[in-house]
């Protein structure tokens, strides 16, 4: 293939991912690469050699690239405006000089970039109004309503990891006391079960063979998840729910006890429950939206 294809790139702390996508909007192609010294910066040029190797198997340079990235966006939308702590060098970055091509590369916060994936091509496939939660280390969200991506005034829109649950509760990353993050997060396993696990994975494990510590913990945690998404139910009256992350791969562990808790609470007019979906496309969600972004120059992009 020579020429009329765009490229998704996906920024993480530990992989780059890119999807090209062709003429007609098939896939052109997946790409991968390490992301390197994150503190130095080195990254930078990893980032930029992926393009340029995408771009010699392809043929050409991609008519468009967009990019997903963890952080604010600027309000221009053309580069990241506030990442503190990881990726150095990100804040303000010309994306286009890295790459050196003429037009504005168009940025997205990662979270809304998978969420944009997963209404083009994922679980969320086609919906105007739906909810992305990733669960991981933290918890990130995204929210699309109206066809639109949500972003409020200086970028913060959709953060739904730091809603409070808790006003009691301790502080998150982000000052905000008891909040959804410091309930089911990686981040916080070893404080909620004393120590006795590190991760969600063996916590989940044990659950499943009888340990009722580990039960009890997992419950509170689906208890807290059940509570937070209602909320957002609530609010946001999304078409769909949409679930990812390292800890969504617990698969029936969440997704059968966080349904019947949701459906225990859910307000439900005329019967009408919302669906709550696994995504779909993996840790190449946040490329497709990217991709997707790209095709729409940086504008907001129906699925």
């Amino acid at each position: 293939m020579s020429a009329g294809y765009w490229l998704g790139v996906d920024v993480g702390g530990t992989q780059i991912k890119a999807v090209a996508v062709g003429d007609g909007e098939t896939m052109a192609g997946e790409f991968s690469a390490a992301t390197g010294d994150d503190g130095g910066g080195a990254w930078k040029g990893h980032v930029a050699r992926l393009v340029g190797d995408v771009a010699a198997r392809m043929g050409a340079m991609p008519e468009r690239i967009g990019v997903s990235a963890p952080g604010l966006e600027a309000p221009d939308g053309r580069s990241i405006a506030h990442m503190p702590g990881r990726l150095a060098g990100i804040e303000g970055l010309d994306w286009g000089a890295l790459f050196g091509v003429e037009y504005p590369v168009p940025v997205l916060n990662d979270a809304r970039a998978a969420l944009l994936g997963e209404v083009w091509r994922g679980a969320a496939r086609g919906a105007r109004d739906a909810i992305l939660l990733t669960l991981g280390t933290g918890v990130g969200g995204a929210v699309l309503t109206g066809g639109r991506l949500l972003r409020g005034h200086i970028g913060r829109g959709g953060h739904l990891g730091h809603v409070s649950l808790d006003p009691w509760g301790a502080k998150d990353i982000v000052r905000t006391p008891g909040s959804l993050e410091d309930a089911i997060g990686e981040c916080t396993v070893a404080a909620r079960c004393g120590g006795r696990f590190t991760n969600t994975r063996e916590l989940v494990a044990a659950s499943g063979e009888g340990d009722a510590t580990a039960a009890a913990v997992w419950g509170r945690s689906l208890d807290a998840l059940a509570a937070a998404v209602v909320s957002f139910i609530n609010v946001l009256d999304p078409e769909v729910v949409v679930i990812g992350g390292g800890i969504a791969r617990a698969g029936d562990a969440l997704f059968g006890p966080l349904t019947a808790r949701v459906r225990g609470i859910e307000w439900q007019p005329g019967g009408h429950t919302v669906r709550i979906a696994p995504a779909e496309l993996g840790d190449l969600a946040g490329a497709h939206g990217a991709a997707r972004w790209a095709m729409g120059g940086g504008e907001e992009t129906r699925a």
